[in-house]
């Protein structure tokens, strides 16, 4: 399945496009992250790791997640 990676520092947020159901928890949570009119339309170095993660836990299609970096 394909997936975008774009890294965070001491996170990497993983998103499946396919996965996605668009209901935009990402973008109203995080819009200065989420902008679907840019591109790329992650912007990671826009918020903290701790604010990416609590926002991706809310993702109610699990497109997106993380994973820690070492």
């Amino acid at each position: 399945m394909e997936t975008h990676e774009y890294n965070a520092g001491e996170i990497t947020l993983l998103w499946k496009p396919k996965v996605c159901i668009h209901a935009a928890v990402c973008v109203k949570m995080l819009p200065k992250v989420y902008n679907p009119k840019e591109r790329p339309w992650i912007k990671t170095e826009n918020a903290a790791a701790e604010e990416l993660k609590n926002q991706i836990d809310h993702c109610p299609s699990a497109a997106l997640t993380y994973k820690l970096n070492s």
